[in-house]
């Protein structure tokens, strides 16, 4: 039923992941079941048949970026809501089974994209090691517990799974790094405005329109409604068709936001709702408030101007 807060949880697996150590900081997750997927669609699939109550996918990285098939799997099949987003610091370990030294790492196993965030570390402290590809950050760690290689770059969740003792921790050459994931779930209300919130949507633009993409971003602006990330994605239907997925600050509840959505629904092809949900405050530099909308254009300036209009069509004029 709608507002029945989650028990039965689903993340981009496997066990000792970035994903896992992110969902576990929701409490409700921590209580609940915990069951590792192979995939981002699988994950999602998941909520949509009912065998799950909530999937938590990554969304983009501070250095890689938007996770592509994260947003392709919003943006197509039954409509899923994001109610949560976690933004977790990307801490790389390097692990190793008990009683090896540093000195005798000649094999690391990491994801790739692990090892691009720790090239530089790697250059300087393990020069004449090979790295080996491996599909996650967890089967890296139980790799090297299994001794197949001597040391792996993952999560420090992973190196606790599988008893791994820690040769080197924040190696990545990036310490600032973070990854936002989204808690997913099937549609429902959204949850209540908390005053720093976002708003996140699937645009599909006119592409027989001149302006199209300026006639949304203008829907946007003219109400004050801040606009922190715009990114584009090909539908698949011919070459030059995208999507753009947009971030915006607010929730579907306030004025402005909502005058906002009906006017990209009239200038849109289609508009997808993706969810309205707090702003995950993770540093102290994101505990800043959101950017003020101009004056004119706050949620009073919308609702002291929504009751002048029906005094107006009640007919009083004072």
């Amino acid at each position: 039923m709608p507002g029945t807060p989650p028990t039965r949880f689903v993340y981009l697996g496997p066990e000792g992941t970035f994903a896992e150590q992110a969902l576990r900081t929701i409490p409700a997750a921590e209580r609940g079941s915990r069951t590792p997927a192979r995939s981002v669609g699988e994950a999602l699939d998941s909520v949509r048949a009912g065998d799950a109550d909530a999937a938590l996918v990554p969304l983009e990285n501070s250095i890689g970026g938007a996770v592509g098939v994260t947003l392709d799997e919003l943006a197509e099949g039954q409509p899923l809501v994001i109610t949560r987003e976690v933004i977790l610091p990307v801490d790389f370990v390097l692990a190793a089974r008990p009683g090896t030294a540093l000195a005798s790492v000649r094999s690391v196993a990491a994801h790739p994209q692990a090892s691009t965030q720790c090239r530089g570390w790697l250059r300087d402290h393990l020069p004449d090691a090979t790295v080996i590809d491996v599909l996650s950050n967890g089967a890296a760690a139980a790799g090297a517990a299994a001794g197949e290689y001597d040391a792996a770059i993952c999560a420090p969740i992973g190196a606790a799974r599988h008893r791994l003792t820690v040769l080197a921790d924040k190696i990545a050459d990036h310490p600032d790094a973070v990854t936002r994931f989204v808690l997913v779930s099937r549609p429902g209300p959204p949850p209540p405005p908390t005053g720093d919130d976002v708003t996140s949507l699937a645009v599909y633009i006119a592409h027989d329109r001149v302006g199209a993409l300026l006639s949304v971003l203008m829907e946007l602006a003219v109400r004050g409604v801040n606009l922190t990330r715009i990114e584009s994605r090909p539908t698949g239907e011919a070459l030059g068709r995208y999507v753009f997925f947009l971030d915006c600050t607010g929730h579907v509840a306030d004025v402005r936001l909502g005058e906002a959505l009906q006017g990209l629904r009239r200038v849109c092809a289609d508009v997808r709702f993706l969810g309205s949900y707090p702003r995950h405050r993770w540093s102290p530099a994101a505990a800043e408030r959101p950017v003020p909308a101009p004056a004119g254009l706050s949620d009073v300036d919308y609702a002291d101007a929504a009751a002048w209009l029906a005094r107006l069509r009640a007919g009083e004029l004072s």
